[in-house]
């Protein structure tokens, strides 16, 4: 089943973790001659069972035969830590959603369903995320855990990015890179949803990637935009008042007058960032907005195959 249909159907709920647990079973059931091996965790062999530990694995058809009690070990126990990065500077709440959209339709709200959805299969493989949020400030530290209780908090952060009210929020976000690179000490594979947009020095943006791949962590860039208005300019041609979301900045002008030039340059950026991430050995994977989860989950299964 696609994808696209899994959100029509479940549209009208807006509880997240519902959303990303659709779309993770929807997705897996879809991949019915898969090329990722170990995408479950599989069992592997029986261990005693050690009082104070949890009582979800105890093979109690084993106890029956023994009347001793084991749990059973998986091959894929925590065998992958994550650490998902989220921009939400005033950029990511674009565009502004009209009251009969639903959330994940702007890229605030997509980069937050993506990461709950990413968060599902994580909790599945019985792997470690983490999670850091960043806007003007540095808003939010996770480190990477595998518990319930862990990946209950993490959802309601998550949540609640969804519930803040759009302010102006620039963001310098070189400087919080490499403030997270510092905090991540265990090899990861790092996860970053932007859009982008509120760089000028792209030498030290690279430099802050290079820092997050410091002790070997994995990057992945999931650049988040609107494809339709921010990579084409599909405007209507009446006259318009644009105005930058983070510093209030407007200019008025006719959307046809500028749309071959905006392309042209809008595309020559997005390849230059291609090319120098590939340079860097970060991968680099835009997204859009009206698209379905389906790249961010063929990538993190491409991705963690390559993580040896």
């Amino acid at each position: 089943m696609k994808i696209e249909s899994q959100l029509e159907k479940i549209s009208s709920f807006q509880h997240l973790e519902l959303l990303a647990n659709q779309i993770v079973e929807g997705f897996i059931s879809g991949m019915h001659k898969s090329p990722f091996h170990g995408f479950s965790a599989e069992f592997a062999e029986h261990k005693l069972y050690n009082v104070g530990e949890s009582t979800r694995h105890i093979d109690w058809k084993l106890y029956a035969k023994t009347d001793r009690l084991y749990t059973k070990r998986f091959e894929e126990e925590t065998n992958l830590r994550c650490h998902i990065i989220i921009d939400n500077s005033s950029s990511m709440h674009y565009p502004k959603l009209a009251s009969n959209q639903n959330f994940y339709e702007n890229k605030i709200g997509f980069s937050v369903l993506a990461t709950a959805v990413l968060m599902h299969l994580l909790k599945k493989q019985r792997d470690a995320v983490g999670l850091s949020v960043f806007s003007d400030q540095y808003d939010y530290y996770a480190p990477e855990k595998g518990s319930d209780r862990h990946h209950r908090m993490v959802l309601n952060v998550l949540e609640n990015l969804l519930k803040q009210p759009k302010v102006k929020k620039t963001t310098n976000t070189i400087s919080f890179l490499h403030q997270i690179a510092e905090k991540i000490h265990r090899r990861s594979m790092i996860i970053l949803f932007t859009d982008m947009f509120q760089l000028e020095d792209e030498d030290a943006l690279f430099s802050a990637l290079q820092h997050l791949k410091h002790n070997k962590h994995k990057v992945v860039l999931f650049h988040v935009v609107d494809s339709e208005t921010e990579l084409h300019f599909n405007f209507d041609s009446a006259p318009r008042k644009f105005v930058d979301v983070e510093t209030g900045e407007e200019i008025a002008l006719f959307s046809e007058n500028v749309k071959e030039t905006y392309e042209k340059e809008t595309k020559s950026y997005f390849e230059k960032l291609s090319v120098a991430c590939a340079q860097n050995r970060i991968k680099y994977v835009p997204v859009d907005v009206r698209a379905d989860f389906e790249k961010i989950l063929l990538t993190y299964l491409a991705e963690k195959q390559n993580f040896g």
